[in-house]
């Protein structure tokens, strides 16, 4: 899945798959919808799955959100939230007594978790002589998925609805085909918002904010974009001020934007196999890495124009230490049949 610019064979959708108890703390800054880090691995592992028996391999994902709730509560109607948490694991009959006695309850484990409905659009490499080998293979990797992680979360099965079926979709040769296709497709995935990568606006507001403070980090811009801003202005009908009292507006943001997690930094060296004890494995490389941050959004597919819009790629450039998800919608925007190269998007990193 390292090429991100290889039209596919077909797509292979996955249609509202329902995650229940999924990850929602995906950096040590963020926590809400998993990054897409975690939906590339699980497209990963599923392509390691079903490449030996139907030769196919995965080229990029689309993530679309149809539904996400947090499992969360405001304790004593206070504004904040707190994650739900539980014992884990309960009591076993035959000790509960005794720990009843001695007043130790059952540690908790902290983490935060969230139920999510998610529709997958897969790019395939791979060609299938009929169509009932291509719903077979579609078939095949519902069925797999099924035993899967998504971000650590359980996927359940269907609740029997026509359109929760997986699909495949045979990708035309002809651009005019593919806009057709790609117009349909987009269509089935109402409503949903699909997460696309928003380097521009960080860029644009780190210039805006050095125009006033030299000093300005990409950090600084971030935090600036996915928060609200109250300003203090005098009232619209020209009023003097009485009292020092003034009319605060909220700045209007570009669209539905969040920090985003999308990939790791290399903070060491790169280790050889088993050179670093209790790694997972003894057979690959090991380095040490932080996350990296760079600005998303949410936006309704059907604002989209092409596929590349839609799908995420995995980027690794060992040599830089830069592991990354990358989605060209940003480049995409202004000419939309235009094909540049891999861009170096705006990004920070975080401890």
């Amino acid at each position: 899945m390292s090429d991100p610019f290889v039209q596919p064979d077909g797509l292979l959708i996955l249609h509202h798959l329902k995650v229940q108890n999924a990850n929602a703390i995906s950096s040590p800054l963020t926590w809400g919808f998993p990054s897409p880090t975690a939906l590339l691995g699980f497209v990963h592992a599923l392509e390691r799955r079903l490449a030996a028996a139907f030769n196919v391999s995965f080229s990029g994902v689309g993530i679309v959100c149809h539904a996400f709730e947090a499992q969360t509560f405001q304790p004593n109607r206070r504004q904040h939230r707190v994650f739900t948490q539980t014992r884990n694991p309960v009591y076993l009959k035959r000790d509960a007594a005794k720990f009843i006695a001695e007043g130790t309850p059952a540690a908790i484990v902290e983490e935060g978790r969230a139920h999510l409905e998610v529709s997958l659009v897969i790019s395939v490499q791979g060609y299938f002589e009929e169509a009932l080998q291509e719903q077979a293979f579609a078939d095949a990797a519902y069925d797999a998925a099924l035993g899967m992680r998504i971000a650590g979360g359980s996927v359940l099965p269907a609740s029997g609805a026509r359109g929760s079926r997986p699909e495949w979709v045979s990708w035309p040769v002809v651009a005019e085909d593919r806009r057709k296709t790609f117009a349909r497709l987009r269509r089935r995935l109402l409503p949903g918002f699909a997460l696309v990568h928003r380097p521009d606006l960080l860029g644009e507001r780190m210039n805006s904010l050095r125009e006033t403070d030299a000093r300005t980090t990409a950090l600084d811009a971030l935090l600036d974009l996915t928060r609200l801003n109250y300003t203090p202005t005098q009232p619209a009908d020209g009023t003097p001020l009485e009292d020092g009292k003034v009319e605060w507006l909220t700045e209007k943001r570009p669209g539905w934007l969040v920090p985003l997690p999308i990939g790791y930094a290399g903070i060491s060296q790169l280790y050889g196999p088993g050179e670093v004890g209790s790694a997972r494995d003894d057979a690959t490389p090991f380095r040490f890495v932080e996350s990296l941050y760079s600005l998303g959004q949410w936006i309704g597919p059907h604002r989209l124009n092409q596929l590349d819009q839609l799908l995420w790629h995995s980027s690794a450039k060992p040599e830089a230490g830069l592991y990354r998800c990358v989605n060209r919608y940003a480049d995409l925007i202004e000419a939309p049949s235009a094909l540049p190269t891999e861009p170096e998007s705006t990004t920070l990193q975080g401890a």
